[in-house]
């Protein structure tokens, strides 16, 4: 079975990212897509929201740099706890459902 990829809006979705920053991070190389669609939409795979979830954590104490440089390191190289977990789930009140409209 192949791998499932998501393009932007599911990553956006699923890691509560704004669009904007997770181009930063790709133009960094903190992330990257592992395709393209036919239209040219960038496809990334499962492990970015692994990756997501450190960068969040990572870059409460270093410049992204930095992050980038823990990020290309060996797994056992990298730090295990450098901040609480971020949040990475967003539910919406009525309210909040209500200011969009």
């Amino acid at each position: 079975m192949p791998e499932k990829l998501f393009k932007i809006g599911e990553v956006i979705k699923y890691s509560n990212i704004s669009r904007q920053t997770i181009h930063n991070y790709t133009m960094l190389g903190l992330i990257k897509p592992v395709s393209r669609t036919d239209s040219g939409h960038r496809l990334y795979s499962e492990d970015v929201f692994a990756r997501l979830e450190k960068i969040k954590r990572w870059k409460i104490h270093h410049q992204l740099q930095e992050v980038k440089k823990m990020l290309d390191a060996p797994e056992e190289q990298q730090p295990q706890q450098l901040a609480e977990p971020a949040v990475t789930t967003k539910q919406p009140t009525r309210a909040s459902a209500r200011e969009k409209k």
